[in-house]
């Protein structure tokens, strides 16, 4: 396989700076999770201040950075937000 197809959920900040709710990227094999961040940052440099402080899920669950995605996997970019 030379390519894996991810859905990505976006939210607040994110989902701001692409004007969309969701994207699909194809990413190598074995890519870890903190590699779709990084993609997003290069896209969007404006993100830069979220990396730190972004949390990461696959297929409904928290996960580390470095968690190894499967084609068909659904990420979520979670940043901090506020509101009330």
């Amino acid at each position: 396989m030379s390519a894996i197809a991810i859905n990505i959920k976006l939210f607040a900040a994110y989902q701001e700076a692409y004007g969309v709710p969701e994207l699909v990227l194809e990413f190598p094999p074995n890519t870890p999770v903190a590699a779709v961040c990084d993609r997003l940052l290069t896209e969007h440099p404006e993100l830069t201040k979220w990396r730190d402080v972004t949390r990461f899920g696959v297929n409904l669950q928290f996960v580390e950075p470095d968690t190894i995605l499967q084609d068909g996997d659904e990420v979520v970019l979670i940043p901090p937000v506020s509101g009330g």
